[in-house]
């Protein structure tokens, strides 16, 4: 069995987390870690794991929790997770940080979009960017991992193969997204109160979004090109999922059949992303609850332009189910092994 301590068990990513590993068939919960409610149990917290879940909330203690894990999750905000990682805890477990602390390789442009100083800029060269589709071969020998983003999950999985068969014209790509209030944390804030967001939608960050960096790295990687994109993200009243509505100009001459072709040679054999037939288009409802991502296009003749589109779970595919299908490639299990989650409905 894998032992595992979470590190920011009481938010909704951490609680997600608690959720898919109680049912994991190779994993066990050591330590159910958490700031605000040290010594109170965990389903007086979460009462939907109550006579399911004994245990009472612990403390951030990650030496002692280094010694007990095989691997430790954080679901922390920004800035926590590189402030208490070190060699010597990398020496004794293997760790999936939610946040972002390791995705963006260059020091600057993280400081520049956090707004934080980086507290291990040591470790950065070493961490894995962990979109497993992507960068499945450097994940399983990595101990120290770097979760993406929900919007950049969806994002870059929507983009990458028309990016890396250079079907489009990169100075070209948009990208428009929508969430669920659920990404923006359990936290109470103003604007994530009910009468602020019911009834309503609205862009937010716009111009501004710390994703952006992390969606431009990774499809210049896949692209072999500076992507510079505009990114707009949008806050609607649900409580999960993740649309993704992309346009960019086509490459001359790029058909439907390239494009289809493309999305079949990267994830036809891919357990979690599904290519949609052609004419339907990703839904969040169609997603909810599991670790699928649901894409698909349509070219637009009449303005040489393709819009692409895809739709995830922001709780599970976009945070803790991806962190569970990282730690099943780092130690040698099947990716889907306890994430076998067909979607709710209604």
């Amino acid at each position: 069995m894998i032992k595992v301590g979470i590190i920011g068990a009481t938010g909704y990513a951490g609680a997600e987390l608690v959720r898919l590993l109680l049912q994991h068939p190779e994993a066990e919960i050591v330590w159910y870690g958490s700031k605000s409610y040290i010594g109170k149990r965990y389903s007086e917290v979460y009462r939907n794991c109550f006579e399911i879940v004994p245990d009472e909330c612990l403390d951030d203690n990650i030496e002692e929790l280094a010694d007990k894990a095989d691997v430790v999750f954080t679901a922390t905000p920004q800035g926590y997770c590189a402030g208490i990682v070190n060699d010597e805890v990398l020496k004794k477990t293997k760790i999936i940080d939610l946040s972002a602390d390791f995705r963006l390789k260059d020091v600057a442009v993280y400081e520049k979009w956090y707004g934080i100083t980086h507290k291990a800029p040591t470790l950065l060269p070493e961490a894995v960017y962990g979109l497993c589709e992507i960068n499945r071969e450097a994940i399983k020998n990595t101990r120290l991992l770097a979760n993406p983003g929900c919007y950049t999950t969806t994002s870059i999985l929507t983009c990458y193969p028309l990016a890396k068969e250079h079907l489009i014209e990169m100075n070209t790509l948009i990208i428009d997204a929508k969430s669920g209030t659920s990404g923006a944390g359990r936290s109470a804030k103003q604007d994530n109160l009910f009468c602020e967001v019911n009834e309503n939608i609205k862009a937010y960050g716009v111009a501004t979004h710390r994703h952006t960096p992390e969606i431009e790295e990774q499809l210049s990687y896949a692209s072999g090109e500076n992507v510079i994109l505009s990114f707009t993200p949008h806050l609607v009243p649900m409580n999960r999922g993740i649309l993704i509505t992309a346009y960019a100009t086509l490459k001359k001459g790029v058909t439907d059949a390239d494009i289809r072709a493309a999305y079949e040679k990267y994830y036809k054999n891919e357990y979690f992303v599904r290519v949609l037939d052609p004419g339907a288009c990703p839904e969040t409802k169609w997603v909810e609850g599991s670790n699928f991502v649901d894409v698909n296009f349509k070219t637009d003749e009449r303005t040489g332009r393709v819009i692409m589109m895809g739709a995830s779970d922001n709780l599970v595919k976009g945070a803790a189910g991806q962190a569970v299908q990282n730690m099943n490639i780092m130690f040698g299990l099947p990716e889907n092994t306890g994430l076998k989650l067909v979607p709710m409905f209604p």
